[in-house]
C-alpha cells in the first residue's frame, strides 16, 4: 500500500497542467504607463527603460493605435512638463501635459480607459510631492494643490484619479473635490502603500523628477515595515479609496497578500521602472528568458492577490498572449 501521494499525476501533460492552473495573466488586467511630453516631433527612448519612450503629442498616435490593436483596456497618464516652479502649477494648470493628453487619448482612442496620475513631484523644481518650507514638505498645503490636479484631470476626460503622493488625507482631499465638483463617478486608485524604494531609478530618469535636496522618506514607507502598510491602507479605505496600490511590487508580495486578505477592493499590484530595467537588461544580456521570467514574475502578482498590473511589460505581454506564446 502506498504511504505516499501521487501529486504528479497532475503534472503529467500540457494539458491537465493548464486544465488545473490557479492563476491567469490576462491582457484585461494590465495597465499600460505612457510619458507625455512638450514640444513636437519626439519618440526619444528612455535610455536606462529599453522599449518605453518619451511622446510628444503630434507622436502618440501610432503609440495608442498599437495599444488598441493589442487589446489593452487602460493606459496610465505620466506627463513631464517643460516648465517647473516650488509649487508644481504646470500640473493643475487646464493646459498642463497631462490634461493636453487625456483630452487627446479621449479624442483619438476613446476605447481606452484613461487613468491620471496625481502627483507634483515631476511638476515642482525641488523634486517633492508638496510645496517646501524649510526644508519641511507641507502636508496640507500639498493636498490644496493635488485636489486642483485631480479636478483638472477630470476635467479633462480622465475615467480614474491614481494619487501618488503619499500625503496623509489625500484619499480624503481628492474624494471631497471631485464630490464637490461634479464627479463623484470617478474612482479613485490610491497609491495606498508606496514605499521609499530603491527600485524607482528609471522612472526618475524619465519623468525628471529625483529631488533636488534629501529623499521622500518622510513621507513614503520604510521598506521594512508591513503593519505599517495596514494602517496605510485602512486609513485610504475609510476615506472613500475605490481601488488599493502596492508599489513598488516584486519585493512586497507579501505587502499585496496582506492588503487582499485584510479588505474587500480590488488590488493593483505597479511592476516599477527597477524591476522592469533589470529583466530588460538581463534579457539583452542572454542571461535570461525574457518572456518566462517576466511571465512568471505577473502570475505572481496574481496569486499574491492583485487583480490588475500596471507594468511596463504590458505591450510585451499583450502581444505573448495574442501570439498564443504565453508561457511561465
Amino acid at each position: 500500500m502506498n504511504t505516499f501521494s501521487r501529486h504528479r499525476r497532475l503534472r503529467s501533460n500540457p494539458q491537465i497542467r493548464r486544465m488545473i492552473r490557479e492563476n491567469h495573466v490576462h491582457t484585461s488586467d494590465l495597465i499600460y504607463p505612457i510619458f507625455i511630453v512638450e514640444g513636437e516631433n519626439i519618440k526619444h527612448e528612455i535610455p536606462s527603460m529599453p522599449g518605453v519612450f518619451h511622446f510628444s503629442l503630434d507622436q502618440l498616435k501610432n503609440e495608442l493605435n498599437e495599444i488598441v490593436e493589442l487589446g489593452l483596456p487602460s493606459v496610465i497618464v505620466f506627463g513631464v512638463p517643460s516648465t517647473k516652479d516650488s509649487c508644481g502649477s504646470e500640473a493643475y494648470h487646464e493646459h498642463g501635459i497631462v490634461q493636453k493628453a487625456i483630452r487627446f487619448i479621449k479624442q483619438e482612442a476613446p476605447e481606452l480607459y484613461v487613468i491620471a496620475d496625481t502627483c507634483l513631484c515631476q511638476y515642482t523644481d525641488h523634486g517633492h510631492c508638496g510645496p517646501v518650507e524649510d526644508g519641511e514638505i507641507l502636508n496640507d498645503e500639498a493636498l490644496e494643490l493635488l485636489v486642483q490636479t485631480a479636478v483638472s484631470q477630470a476635467e479633462a476626460g480622465a475615467d480614474m484619479i491614481a494619487p501618488s503622493n503619499m500625503m496623509d488625507g489625500f484619499v480624503a482631499a481628492i474624494r471631497q473635490g471631485l464630490d464637490e465638483t461634479g464627479f463623484p463617478h470617478i474612482p479613485i486608485l490610491s497609491y495606498a502603500v508606496k514605499y521609499a524604494s530603491s527600485f524607482y531609478g528609471p522612472f526618475r530618469d524619465a519623468a525628471h523628477s529625483t529631488p533636488s535636496f534629501g529623499d521622500r522618506r518622510t513621507y513614503q514607507m520604510d521598506p521594512a515595515n508591513a503593519r505599517e502598510a495596514m494602517r496605510e491602507a485602512t486609513s485610504d479605505v475609510m476615506e472613500g479609496a475605490d481601488l488599493l496600490m502596492v508599489k513598488p511590487g516584486l519585493a512586497y508580495l507579501d505587502v499585496i497578500y496582506q492588503v487582499k486578505e485584510n479588505f474587500d477592493l480590488p488590488v493593483v499590484a505597479y511592476n516599477v521602472s527597477g524591476e522592469y530595467s533589470m529583466i530588460k537588461a538581463a534579457s539583452q544580456n542572454d542571461w535570461i528568458d525574457e518572456q518566462k521570467v517576466v511571465m512568471e514574475m505577473l502570475v505572481g502578482f496574481k496569486r499574491a492577490g492583485a487583480e490588475m498590473i500596471l507594468t511596463y511589460h504590458a505591450k510585451d505581454v499583450a502581444r505573448w498572449i495574442k501570439e498564443g506564446s504565453y508561457t511561465v
